[in-house]
């Protein structure tokens, strides 16, 4: 048993039930014995689908067919389903790769009499190994006989890899006519950099709501959320966000001041879900934001934060409960953003470290060691130079992180 986080949360969170949508999971042996690892969603007649995905230029099989499937028109009244499997990729597997993503999707379209045009694929683990995708596809109709609507916790541990934990997080809206839900699961532990969407994530809502105002609302809500968390600067082959809604809500298609809400939560359950992919960071012990202000272009806040939230320096220091700030003035340096010594500052949490080029002369090295030894952690940093800014959540980097990707494939 790997030892989960000390980040984790105390506990899967209750999810409501998303109308329309039903999961199950089984054990099919992909990769990992004596535990689940593919999961079958299955949403009903109506539901509109909207993602984002990796822009790696070797993205995997499954990533490519989700991309064209979500640009191809959609048959009137036609349901829709999601099948993921842990511990191989099925990445940079060539023709054998898409042969095997379009075995797996086809048994789904045919156990569940969907068209195949709507059954996304997904499939986290190690890259460059064929999907033995038989396993897979003969574990499909055990799968479809299982689906049940309370069964997401189960999918969300079936899609771990080296999480420790099941990530899952909700919310309601009040709409006109009753209540929206959105209920969310990702995985994600390592390999994580921003580049869209730098882990497994799939959302559900019961709301009614047009495809295009989902995918821009999904569009939108990317950047301050996943695409705003570093583990390790590595981005995935398969990095997949897909949001189902369902439309099986009582409340009235999602528009106006109901539609602005339904946004924000929507974006709220992204960034929760974001931010338990740094907790359970591989061998993370602290969760850090860095928060950039006063930059001169958003552009430039970017560069800063994610040059900090990169940086081995500045991440080892927080593991050893260095309160170095001289990593993040060396981070800001050569981030390649606009800056100026000597109107930076510098902050842990409230306290004043660094500013107007030099070392704040009230500033004792015993609180900046005191305030590391918290496992959650704000390093702010002011440029001084616009009204630009940026937060990037990261983690520290333990020798947990070695041992864990070194012994990967053994």
């Amino acid at each position: 048993m790997k030892p989960v986080s000390p980040l984790a949360p105390a506990s899967f969170p209750v999810l409501p039930a998303i109308k329309g949508a039903e999961f199950a999971a089984v054990e099919a042996g992909v990769r990992y014995q004596n535990r689940k690892d593919v999961m079958l969603v299955r949403l009903a007649p109506g539901t509109v689908m909207a993602g984002a995905f990796t822009r790696s230029s070797t993205r995997s099989g499954c990533v490519r067919d989700c991309q064209a499937k979500l640009a191809t028109k959609v048959p009137a009244g036609a349901g829709a389903a999601i099948i993921v499997n842990s511990g191989n990729s099925n990445a940079f597997t060539g023709k054998v790769g898409d042969e095997a993503v379009a075995a797996v999707t086809s048994a789904v379209a045919e156990a569940l009499g969907v068209p195949a045009s709507r059954v996304f694929s997904s499939s986290t683990g190690v890259i460059g190994e064929p999907l033995p995708y038989e396993r897979i596809t003969a574990k499909v109709p055990d799968l479809a006989a299982a689906l049940t609507e309370d069964a997401v916790e189960m999918a969300a541990q079936a899609i771990m890899t080296t999480d420790t934990f099941p990530k899952g997080a909700a919310a309601t809206v009040q709409g006109e006519g009753g209540v929206i839900h959105i209920s969310g699961i990702a995985k994600g532990s390592g390999m994580i950099a921003p580049d869209m969407a730098t882990m497994l994530v799939y959302i559900f809502t019961d709301a009614k709501i047009s495809q295009t105002a989902l995918q821009k609302m999904v569009s939108r809500a990317v950047g301050p959320t996943f695409n705003s968390i570093t583990v390790d600067s590595d981005t995935s082959t398969s990095d997949t966000l897909l949001v189902a809604a369902t439309g099986q809500s009582d409340a009235a298609e999602v528009k106006g001041a109901v539609a602005k809400a339904f946004e924000v939560a929507l974006q709220g359950v992204m960034r929760d879900l974001a931010l338990q992919v740094v907790r359970d960071g591989e061998g993370a012990t602290k969760l850090v934001e860095v928060r950039v202000t006063g930059a001169a272009s958003d552009e430039d806040a970017a560069k800063v934060a994610f040059s900090i939230a990169n940086s081995p320096l500045v991440k080892t220091a927080v593991a050893g409960q260095d309160p170095n700030w001289g990593r993040i003035v060396a981070a800001v340096g050569k981030s390649g953003a606009q800056a100026d010594r000597d109107r930076l500052t510098i902050r842990f949490g409230d306290i004043l470290v660094a500013q107007n080029g030099w070392r704040n002369p009230d500033y004792q090295e015993e609180l900046g060691a005191t305030y590391m030894q918290g496992q959650e952690l704000l390093f702010h940093v002011d440029l001084g130079l616009g009204s630009a800014k940026r937060s990037v959540w990261t983690c520290d980097l333990t020798s947990r992180y070695i041992e864990i990707n070194a012994d990967y494939r053994s």
